[in-house]
Formats: C-alpha cells, sequence, structure tokens
C-alpha cells in the first residue's frame, strides 16, 4: 500500500459552471488571506469539525426531529440556531474548498492530504442531510423518517459512485451537484433562520408539499443525475483504454460491502418489531452514515495505492451481530442501536487515525504541521 501510495498523482475532472465561474474564483480569492503556516489538513479538520457543530447544536435542540411537528410536546428549533448552523455549513464547504490549494500555495500536496479530505468528507454525507432533516421534521408536511433514510442512501450512492468511478477510471470526475447542494442547505437553512420553520408547512399541490419537493429534488439531483455520468466515463475508460481496464469481477468488487450494508440496515428497518427507525432515527442515520463512511475510506486507500479494494468491511460483522440480537431480543433493541453507532463511530476513528499516522510516518510529515522547510 504505501509503495503505491508513494507513486500516487492526483487526477480530477471539474466540468461544474457553478464551480468553475463562481467557487473557484472566490477561494482563490479567500486562499490568499490564509497564512502560509497554516497546514491544508488542518483546514480541512477545522471544516469537518465545524460540521459536527453544526449536527450536535441541531441534535440538542431536536434529537429525534420534532421539533418542526404540529406535537406541542417538543418546542421548535429556535431561529438563531439555523441561522448558527447555516454559517457553520457554509464556513466548513469554503474550508473544504481552499485546503487544496493552501496546499498547493504552500507545496505540501500530497496523498495524506487528499485521502484526509474525502475521508472526512464521506463522513459529512450523513452529517448534511441529517442537519438539513430538522427543517422539515416530521410535520405532515415532510416525509417520515424512514423515507428521510433513504434519501440519506441517495446521498451516500452518490458520493460512493464518483470514488467507484475513480478506483476503474483512475480520473475524479467531480459531481455537479455537491456545490449546489451545499450552497443550497445553507440558503434552506438561513433562510428558515429569517422565516421560521412553518414557513415550509405549505403545499406545492394538492398533494406534494415542500418536504416531498425536497426529497424528489435529492434523487433527481443526486443518484439519478451521477450514475449515467459515472456509467458513461467508465465505459469511456475501457473504450479510450484510459484506466485500469478491469475485469467485471473486479470492477464490481467494491460494490459489494456497500450493497451489504444497504440490504442489512434495510432489513432491519423493515423487520424491527419496535419500529426503530421510526423511534431513533438519528441514532439509525448516524450509524449506517459512520460505517458507509468506514467503506468508503477503505476504498479511497485502495484507488489511491493501487492495490485491490477489499470485498468486505469488518464493520459489517457487527452490525450483522447486532441485527440478529435486536431481532432475537428486541427488547435490548435500542441499546444495541446505540452500542452500535458507538462501537461504529470507535472503530472508525481508530481506522482513520491508524492510517493517517501510518503514512505520515512513511512520508516523514505532520499531519496538522507544515514542516519548517516547507515554509
Amino acid at each position: 500500500m504505501l509503495a503505491g501510495l508513494s507513486n500516487y498523482k492526483y487526477s480530477a475532472v471539474d466540468t461544474n459552471p457553478l464551480s468553475i465561474y463562481i467557487m473557484h474564483p472566490f477561494w482563490n480569492r479567500l486562499v490568499q488571506f490564509c497564512p502560509k503556516w497554516i497546514a491544508p489538513n488542518l483546514i480541512t479538520f477545522v471544516g469537518f469539525l465545524l460540521t459536527v457543530l453544526a449536527f450536535l447544536l441541531l441534535s440538542f435542540y431536536d434529537f429525534s426531529f420534532y421539533a418542526s411537528s404540529e406535537n406541542e410536546a417538543y418546542p421548535p428549533v429556535p431561529n438563531w440556531v439555523f441561522f448558527v448552523a447555516g454559517i457553520l455549513i457554509f464556513v466548513a464547504y469554503t474550508l473544504d474548498g481552499i485546503d487544496g490549494k493552501q496546499a498547493r500555495v504552500t507545496k505540501t500536496s500530497g496523498p495524506v492530504g487528499e485521502l484526509f479530505d474525502h475521508g472526512l468528507d464521506s463522513w459529512t454525507a450523513v452529517l448534511i442531510p441529517t442537519c438539513l432533516y430538522s427543517v422539515f421534521g416530521r410535520s405532515q408536511h415532510s416525509v417520515p423518517p424512514m423515507r428521510y433514510y433513504f434519501v440519506t442512501w441517495n446521498v451516500f450512492l452518490t458520493f460512493y459512485l464518483t470514488h467507484w468511478e475513480k478506483y476503474i477510471t483512475s480520473v475524479l470526475y467531480l459531481p455537479w451537484g455537491y456545490d449546489l447542494s451545499m450552497l443550497s442547505t445553507t440558503a434552506v437553512f438561513l433562510f428558515t433562520s429569517y422565516h421560521g420553520h412553518d414557513f415550509w408547512k405549505i403545499y406545492v399541490t394538492d398533494t406534494i408539499s415542500t418536504g416531498h419537493v425536497l426529497e424528489i429534488i435529492f434523487y433527481l439531483t443526486s443518484i439519478c443525475a451521477t450514475l449515467p455520468v459515472t456509467l458513461y466515463n467508465i465505459r469511456k475508460s475501457y473504450i479510450n483504454k484510459t484506466g485500469k481496464c478491469l475485469s467485471t469481477s473486479e470492477a464490481l468488487r467494491p460494490l459489494i460491502a456497500l450493497l451489504a450494508l444497504m440490504i442489512i440496515t434495510s432489513f432491519w428497518v423493515i423487520a424491527s418489531k419496535n419500529d426503530i427507525i421510526t423511534n431513533h432515527p438519528r441514532a439509525y442515520y448516524m450509524f449506517t452514515g459512520t460505517i458507509f463512511s468506514n467503506i468508503t475510506c477503505r476504498l479511497v486507500v485502495a484507488q489511491m495505492s493501487g492495490t485491490r479494494c477489499n470485498v468486505w468491511n469488518p464493520l459489517l460483522n457487527v452490525c450483522l451481530l447486532a441485527v440478529f440480537l435486536a431481532l432475537t431480543l428486541p427488547i435490548f433493541e435500542s441499546l444495541l442501536l446505540y452500542l452500535l453507532w458507538a462501537f461504529a463511530t470507535y472503530a472508525h476513528i481508530h481506522y482513520g487515525t491508524c492510517v493517517v499516522r501510518q503514512l505520515c510516518g512513511h512520508f516523514r510529515i505532520e499531519c496538522f504541521r507544515i514542516a519548517v522547510q516547507n515554509k
């Protein structure tokens, strides 16, 4: 793995007009004000922590997503919370946009930074949609937790397909939906902070509410837009012989663990005797998103090091055990869910820390500090 990473060269294509003509010029301007002694990985990590802070803030005020409902037992989320969440997410998005530019300015670009960036982004894939659900919540104008769970899976698949595509083609084709989704999420939070969550409790048609529109937009702008482009780019790489030209079984290999996670977690939702997704949606979203992030990180490591992707993820074994016990001993189902969330979080952080330390040791660099000779 380390030998492959030593020879790794970053290759990405960004054709999004919003990114090219608006965001990149903004980031290029902004990075000029960033002190040269600040390590790019520190910028990445601070941006991730801001997203976590937004998640924790909304979790405190609306853990079960009832605050935007008509249930008087749950007070609404204060408007200032939505404002702060919107600012935090926008700043995090901005920091994610300038970390690579800071790396080039300070001449510290390398595989550690890319792995660190994409690894944290994969965890953000569950944090942002979970935060956004508090705007619409469990009101009659929104979608129930189970349907929103599959909305989050739509985000997972979109993110994963991009890296699966790179695993085969050796080129990262940045999806158009990312910049639009981050700016739209920021706008929704800021708009809600001014008008309140009641503004969204309207019907666009006789049967379609704003929450349903959000669900439709997620699918249309994410998986429906990404999958055809991904398949086209993969097919083109085989025709032009510009990618790895893997056999069908090797090309599909990275999808097995992801598909297994989807089947296991979906089965638990459907077979749960305590309606686990309705009673504990935040915990269910987060444990699934954490295992998803671990699967994605292992794919990113494989694609960057030129090694064979793992066909199975160890956390899936723990997930299978938890599901079996939950369905066998339903009285402990809620406890098992939170234990699984905690264990998956610990295991994922441990894995990421070990990988980053190993890479930093190999390249003789520090993760959050620029060496004197690189200043």
